[in-house]
């Protein structure tokens, strides 16, 4: 076994659509003008391509979009996030576009996106986002240690540690991906390490580019080292996501007749697993017995992964109809409360057991009751597959799973430390005590995170947290001194900041409203949703009419819409 030396210590009625587009469309296309970045520590000075109205609604989209995701904001962490997205905004953009196509931009806040759903904390939210900017060489992690917080700069630097690890073995063998898994589990802050696999996913994401020889040792370094990790971190569906688009790169024709047999169970336009969701919810939801006994229905549907299949096809020899668990549905049940809530919850599953029952031909001998006879470790649910073939057309069957939030917490948790063993450890009690380090490191996270209890016990809705982090002084307006002063920490022309005042100024008293700036983060949303439904149809329309990117018609045409944009 290697050894690893251990690491370094408005009201809206007020203002009709028209004139909530016309603002908005005039904010976001503000007058370039040519300005000098005003940072004290910026390692170099450029001009400004972006004007600061367009700034503003950047990092007020950006912020709104990230703090949507996390369940758990206070206003600590909200001060956090705005001031790594003000310094990360304005050298994220002045940045040549990525070898992927990507902008540096928006790379980083898909990362972010991807930690928030998590329910990372700022600190790993924020590292992420300045990552980009260090690695651009704008900033340093003495930088980020002053201007944003020692926290984070330790996590930036934890995370470029852990970054260069699979440099260590010059044979990724099974031996060494193992040593190097535990090395990894081994840090003090495991966040660290999540940072890094939401790096790795968005990666492979973003693989095309690459020659095929790139793609494929990118690849077998993550299914051999990220992939298990990200299961022993108990993110499972990420494992498998990085784990099914390794496969894809490293065995493409295999890759290629897994997935057709797996869509080969679809019908229509529509995925065959989308219909069985909404048809299992509308069941439920209907239910009266079941509607006295719950206050929330969720009902979540999967496809076993590509990976998976080919390892039961081949690895385990099983014949195409004996893969049972193609298709799989997940029902998650909130009793209402009450002292009972227990005794509530368990009915709750029994009835939609039957419910199930009378949708679908139930496959007894697969029924596993674990509500009554729970596994050894305390896990609890309903197991049952039901057949869906239909007209004739045989399909594998349905495995479905029903179960409480309570039991849905307690299975999460419960089975924590059995992933850190399936992740690469083999030995249990040191699987237990890593687990151990890894819930250390994010309650203490949490501690540093916690606001102290208000003396008035006012709870800021979440609406207004972007308003007052730009209302300094706390008079409950934004000023034109404060709008500036922001419009200069993004590196933009003060004057830009009395035009933007004058837009979206509804009442002209020379200061903007909680309702006012309200209107603008509709306006801000509406924008941005313009933008990603133009995404979604400009891949449709590429796939339908067969135009590449790359073609030669394609590029003038976008430089020329670029330019227009810009203007």
């Amino acid at each position: 076994m290697m050894e690893l030396s251990p690491p370094q210590p408005p009201r809206l009625s007020t203002i009709n659509i028209k004139s909530q587009k016309e603002n908005v469309v005039r904010v976001w296309g503000v007058k370039q003008k040519s300005s000098r970045r005003r940072r004290e520590r910026q390692r170099c000075e450029c001009k400004g391509q972006m004007g600061g109205g367009k700034m503003v609604v950047e990092l007020v989209g950006a912020f709104n979009e990230l703090t949507e995701r996390m369940n758990v904001l206070s206003t600590s962490s909200s001060r956090l996030l705005f001031k790594s997205l003000k310094l990360s905004i304005p050298i994220l953009h002045h940045l040549p576009l990525l070898p992927d196509g990507r902008s540096p931009l928006s790379k980083a806040l898909s990362v972010a996106l991807l930690l928030a759903h998590l329910q990372m904390d700022a600190e790993v939210i924020s590292a992420s986002i300045l990552i980009q900017v260090f690695e651009a060489g704008a900033i340093s992690i003495r930088e980020v240690r002053e201007r944003i917080s020692t926290a984070t700069a330790h996590l930036l630097n934890e995370s470029l540690r852990v970054k260069s690890i699979p440099s260590r073995v010059e044979v990724l063998d099974d031996e060494g991906a193992a040593a190097l898994r535990k090395f990894c589990l081994t840090y003090y802050d495991i966040r660290a390490v999540i940072l890094d696999l939401a790096l790795k996913l968005d990666m492979m994401r973003h693989l095309d580019y690459l020659p095929r020889y790139q793609q494929q040792m990118l690849s077998l370094q993550v299914m051999k080292i990220h992939a298990p990790l990200a299961h022993a971190v108990g993110i499972n569906y990420l494992s498998l996501e990085l784990e099914d688009l390794s496969f894809r790169y490293l065995f493409p024709y295999s890759y290629l007749y897994v997935d057709t047999w797996l869509r080969s169970h679809q019908t229509g336009t529509k995925s065959l697993i989308d219909i069985y969701v909404e048809e299992l919810h509308q069941s439920l939801q209907a239910d009266s017995i079941l509607a006295d006994m719950v206050d929330n229905i969720s009902v979540k549907g999967r496809y076993k992964s590509r990976f998976s299949t080919m390892k039961k096809l081949l690895k385990d020899g099983r014949k195409p109809e004996e893969v049972n668990d193609v298709l799989g549905l997940r029902v998650i049940l909130k009793p209402k409360s009450g002292v009972d809530m227990s005794e509530v919850g368990e009915k709750a599953c029994y009835r939609t057991c039957e419910i199930i029952r009378s949708l679908w031909k139930e496959m007894p001998h697969r029924t596993k009751d674990y509500i009554a006879q729970p596994k050894a470790n305390g896990y609890r649910s309903l197991h049952m597959a039901v057949d869906i073939s239909d007209n004739g057309k045989n399909r594998p069957p349905m495995e479905i799973q029903i179960r409480t939030m309570e039991m849905d917490m307690l299975a999460v948790d419960g089975t924590a430390s059995h992933s850190l063993y399936k992740g690469g450890l083999t030995d249990p009690e040191e699987a237990k005590r890593l687990k151990a380090i890894m819930m250390a490191a994010a309650e203490l996270a949490a501690l540093r995170l916690r606001d102290l209890p208000s003396a008035k016990g006012i709870e800021i809705d979440r609406n207004d947290r972007v308003f007052c982090l730009f209302d300094k002084n706390g008079d409950g307006r934004i000023s034109i001194e404060e709008l500036m002063e922001v419009m200069e920490e993004l590196g933009a022309p003060g004057e830009d900041a009395r035009e933007m005042m004058q837009l979206l100024d509804s009442n002209s008293d020379g200061s903007l409203s909680s309702d006012e700036f309200d209107t603008f983060q509709k306006q801000v949303e509406f924008m941005r949703a313009l933008e990603d439904r133009d995404d979604e149809y400009k891949s449709m329309l590429n796939e339908k009419l067969k135009m590449a990117e790359n073609s030669g018609l394609i590029q003038v045409y976008s430089k020329e819409l670029g330019n227009r944009l810009a203007g």
